[in-house]
């Protein structure tokens, strides 16, 4: 059997991060849009905070997803 490389390992656990925002923004996108429908103002500003903390927690894994990209291209200095 082939065992996973380390790269393969990274895209893994960078995909599930990435689900894990788009999921908490779909999720908060229906508790908006339930909240409005059912007049609860509570359940709305619940949808509103998880659309946001979805946006950035996507932000977020980009701006990291970016720097190890930097770091493995930049040449490692001698020590």
């Amino acid at each position: 059997m082939n065992e996973p490389n380390e790269n393969e390992e990274s895209d893994r656990h960078g995909l599930k991060d990435r689900i894990s925002g788009t999921a908490q923004y779909i999720i908060g996108e229906i508790e908006t849009i339930g909240g409005v429908l059912t007049g609860d103002p509570m359940t709305q500003a619940e949808g509103e905070f998880n659309v946001e903390v979805g946006t950035v927690r996507d932000e977020i894994e980009d701006d990291l997803e970016a720097q190890e990209d930097s770091d493995r291209r930049a040449p490692e200095t001698p020590r």
